[in-house]
């Protein structure tokens, strides 16, 4: 039977650390909401100006913008992983390497460089791939504008012929029990296909549909960019609530147990003490 010393001391760190993931939890579930509501209040306007872009360049040549839309030969290949600067989210950060490694493979026999959205994902991947950069200080101050600066580096990366495909790999929020691993293409823009009528209807557009889509393409890679790393970060949260809760219900659970193995313990203790007492006194009555 183990030393009861012991077992009080396991119940002490036990209880110390239910104390310590349930705080977390609190701290997540809070954080959780208000990245939520982000994310949720963008999405409608990223899908709006992909709608507005995809309509306006139905009705017009493959000219236009074509310097975004061009399909070269894939020699060398840029993944953007994004991920957390935090551990203890359970398998947040662990699928996405996961997919980024998949992707390194796919692309066997190309240059396929990382660029690192996070600290935990370039932890590990520079141990395996090439990190061209690392911009895990965005999520200390998670606007706009510091995201679009960022897209405006890929978007660089991409005109000026250092990369000829740019891919986003991060977590999607679906609850906060639920991440999906999503893999976007960033560029080229993949070919527009569309029916909406919109696009045949008769407007008169100020400025022109040229300007007009010259503008949107490098507004709707910043909005792309910036709902990837928004919606990374609210499952961030929604990750680590779950992962937090979960090792709370573990932690009750084994600190139950640790309980009921010193009550017996102490049981057994006592009648061990019981039974010498009375073998004593039989001893001395004898």
């Amino acid at each position: 039977m183990a030393n009861l010393k012991e077992i009080r001391n396991r119940i002490t760190s036990v209880s110390s650390t239910m104390q310590i993931t349930s705080a977390m939890k609190m701290v997540s579930a809070a954080k959780l909401k208000k990245a939520q509501d982000a994310i949720t209040a963008m999405r409608p306007y990223a899908e709006k100006l992909t709608e507005l872009l995809q309509s306006l360049s139905a009705t017009l040549d493959g000219s236009v913008g074509s310097e975004y839309t061009t399909q070269r030969e894939v020699k060398k290949v840029l993944v953007v992983a994004i991920t957390s600067n935090r551990g203890l989210c359970g398998a947040f950060n662990s699928n996405v390497i996961k997919e980024v490694k998949n992707r390194v493979d796919f692309y066997a026999g190309k240059q396929v460089d990382v660029f690192a959205i996070g600290k935990k994902g370039n932890d590990v991947l520079c141990k395996t791939s090439t990190i061209y950069a690392n911009y895990s200080s965005v999520f200390d101050d998670l606007t706009f504008d510091n995201v679009a600066a960022i897209a405006e580096t890929l978007t660089d990366l991409f005109l000026s012929g250092t990369y000829d495909k740019i891919e986003l790999i991060y977590n999607q929020f679906k609850n906060a029990a639920t991440q999906v691993v999503q893999t976007e293409q960033f560029l080229p823009l993949a070919p527009i296909k569309t029916e909406d009528p919109v696009a045949a209807a008769d407007y008169i557009f100020e400025p022109s549909k040229e300007e007009i889509v010259l503008t949107l393409i490098p507004k709707s890679l910043k909005t792309q960019l910036y709902k990837g790393i928004r919606d990374s970060f609210a499952s961030e949260h929604g990750a680590r609530m779950t992962a937090m809760h979960k090792a709370t219900d573990n932690a009750t659970a084994l600190r139950n147990q640790l309980k009921l193995t010193y009550n017996k313990a102490r049981q057994a203790a006592i009648t061990s003490e019981i039974l010498e007492i009375v073998g004593g006194a039989e001893a001395l009555n004898g």
